[in-house]
């Protein structure tokens, strides 16, 4: 066991490069970052409700029309831990500009698009964007506010605009639907690429890359790039496939194979792609592994009542959109008291309790009858809902980049993205299966079709619940601070707030930058 000091993975207050969110500079950054997210986050959901459009003018079979969705999934998740890394080495404005690069180009490309190879091609490539896109503007904003108190407001705002761009997607792909057309909901990403883009050129320090190619670790590379997309391919067609089918099984094996190796090269290697200690970082695995159940649980929700209330209450796009409203007014509201409480009484009771809260605002949802009304049965659910999404997210962005040194922030956020997208396609997947099954079932009992169908959203809904208590229940088991001095026989420190595994969000005192032991 030997003992390293990072003084520089604690946030310091009244750090001398630091930003502040009282000045100009500092707010029109925060704006920035948050723009970036807003974006990212609304194009994973904003096509949703334009696929039946896409469907009837490009032709698409009503197999292959998922990949619209699924192929952007794909390449975002398959590529989040390499753009993490990328920006940490290459520099995060470098890494940011060239993602909107990308993310545009591969936007306008789609929304041009005259068939459905070309517009599949084109989700491909908007995932590489956002893949760089997410976890580059993540870590630009933990590294800029520094202090404890301004990095956890920061964080708040992020969160709350990633609640609200998952919302604002289902309001604005509606409209923009029924108005000028579905390939508007490609072409919107431009204008705001253009703006971002001039942004970071204006307000992002230009960073030195320390990234040498002779010492880059192009084996890594490969291999957890290629294991994360056979991961996620895996998962987003098994509900397809069959999870006991022999494909499915060889897939999921070769991934797992592809992974480890990955794990060994990084531990053999003198220059990791993606150096292993960070999961040592107290709160940073848990963390990951929280977001990651509570995605499974919570984003699945806006599938399966987008269904229901298109498909069986009969609502339009438009009236689709509109419903999320009170969501999204929810998360914003709640990810601004969660930012607040941090200080006082640390992210691990936050997440916990708002791991609760979700879970019953779910629980509230699968109650949904076949002759359900907005008011009575999906409003107050989605308004409980809103307040556990914003206290989880925020508090789980805030434990998984606490106690990160800088070097490392980019992979920080590689690493929680990334659990967010392996979350997401295994919930749907997931999901997806019970759903299905448990419609197909009530058909074979005599039911209805729109009576089987709401029975199999409600059960997913039922199972999405779980997936948020299993969330809470993982944040609840994480060692506090004071637990893991008492293992490691170190002298408790003075009570603070701590986050989950107990890294401090309290400004920290000069005694209490200390060596932290790396085993």
């Amino acid at each position: 066991m030997s003992t390293v000091a990072h003084p520089e993975a604690v946030p310091r207050d009244g750090a001398r490069d630091a930003t502040s969110l009282s000045s100009r500079r500092g707010i029109a950054i925060l704006l920035l970052l948050s723009l970036v997210q807003f974006m990212d986050v609304l194009d994973a959901s904003i096509l949703n409700i334009a696929l039946p459009s896409i469907k009837r003018d490009l032709d698409f079979s009503q197999q292959s029309l998922q990949w619209v969705v699924s192929g952007y999934v794909l390449t975002y998740g398959g590529f989040l831990l390499l753009g993490g890394r990328a920006a940490d080495l290459l520099g995060r404005r470098r890494v940011l500009v060239t993602g909107l690069v990308v993310f545009a180009g591969a936007s306008l490309l789609g929304g041009l698009a005259q068939s459905a190879e070309l517009l599949v091609g084109a989700r491909l490539a908007q995932g590489v964007g956002a893949a760089m896109l997410s976890p580059a503007a993540l870590s630009a904003l933990t590294t800029t506010f520094r202090s404890s108190r301004e990095r956890a407001t920061a964080l708040g705002v992020w969160g709350a605009v990633s609640g609200l761009g998952g919302a604002a997607g289902v309001l604005f792909g509606g409209f923009l639907t029924e108005g000028p057309g579905w390939r508007w909901v490609l072409f919107v990403n431009v204008p705001i690429s253009a703006v971002a883009l001039v942004g970071a050129f204006a307000l992002l320090k230009r960073e030195r890359g320390s990234a040498r190619l002779a010492n880059f670790d192009a084996l890594g590379a490969v291999l957890v790039t290629g294991g994360m997309l056979l991961l996620v391919y895996a998962l987003v067609k098994a509900p397809d496939v069959g999870w006991g089918a022999t494909r499915t099984i060889a897939e999921l094996g070769v991934a797992a194979l592809l992974l480890v190796a990955f794990v060994v090269n990084e531990l053999r290697v003198k220059n990791p792609l993606v150096p292993l200690e960070i999961l040592r970082v107290r709160g940073v695995a848990v963390a990951d592994a929280t977001q990651m159940l509570a995605i499974a649980g919570l984003l699945p929700m806006f599938f399966f009542l987008t269904l229901y209330m298109q498909g069986v209450l009969g609502y339009s796009p438009i009236q689709t959109g509109m419903a999320y409203l009170p969501l999204t007014g929810g998360i914003i509201v709640a990810a601004g008291i969660s930012s607040q409480l941090f200080g006082r009484i640390g992210t691990k009771p936050v997440i916990v309790a708002g791991a609760a809260v979700g879970a019953a605002g779910l629980y509230m949802l699968s109650r949904i009858p076949v002759d359900g009304s907005y008011v009575a049965d999906i409003l107050p659910g989605l308004l409980v809902v809103a307040f556990g999404i914003g206290a989880v997210f925020v508090g789980a962005t805030t434990a998984a980049n606490a106690g990160v040194a800088e070097d490392k922030a980019g992979l920080a956020a590689g690493l929680l993205n990334t659990a967010q997208q392996i979350g997401a396609a295994l919930g749907l997947a997931i999901l997806s299966a019970v759903a299905t099954a448990h419609a197909s079932a009530q058909l074979q009992a005599g039911h209805g079709v729109a009576e089987a169908a709401t029975d199999g959203y409600a059960r997913a809904l039922l199972v999405s619940a779980l997936f948020a208590l299993a969330a809470g229940g993982v944040a609840l088991l994480a060692r506090n601070e004071r637990q893991a001095a008492a293992a490691e026989n170190e002298p408790a420190p003075e009570p603070a707030a701590e986050t989950l595994g107990g890294s401090r969000t309290a400004p920290p005192t000069p005694s209490s930058i200390h060596a932290k032991e790396i085993r």
